[in-house]
């Protein structure tokens, strides 16, 4: 008999539609972000390296 505790519940929700609503969750963050100025943090996989990129299109690189 498997036991479930509180953090194994994901109210019935589908693996799929968790990442979907994750996803969205961080789009509206950066929304959020980007129109009180305040940079968001990225990472450049050409590069290897995390940058913070400004809502003016400019990145500075951690």
């Amino acid at each position: 008999m498997e036991e479930e505790n509180e953090l194994d519940s994901t109210c019935g929700l589908s693996d799929d539609e968790l990442t979907k609503r994750f996803e969205e969750a961080v789009r509206i963050e950066n929304e959020i972000k980007k129109i009180k100025g305040h940079p968001i943090a990225k990472y450049d996989y050409e590069k290897k390296a995390p940058y913070l990129e400004y809502p003016d299109g400019r990145k500075v690189y951690a």
